[in-house]
């Protein structure tokens, strides 16, 4: 249900022409997991870097190495 919601709420937002591309905590989880093969989150921290907002996620791997996955917040992409 909650996943209808958000593609309902982008739909609406792009038609109104004010679509939003903010990543939440929970999606630079999930991103970062999926980024490390479904490690472990740790920690998810929010900063600014330069003129963007970026999530930094510490991720536990299946591995034992602890990883920092970065997520700008307005676009989703991590590095």
């Amino acid at each position: 249900m909650k996943a209808l919601f958000k593609v309902l709420f982008c739909a609406a937002c792009l038609l109104a022409g004010t679509a939003s591309a903010a990543v939440s905590r929970d999606d630079a989880s999930a991103l970062a997991q999926k980024k490390t093969n479904g490690g472990r989150v740790m920690s998810v921290e929010k900063f600014v870097e330069g003129d963007k907002n970026v999530w930094r996620v510490k991720v536990l791997t299946s591995s034992g190495e602890v990883r920092a996955v970065f997520v700008d917040e307005a676009t989703g992409k991590t590095y």
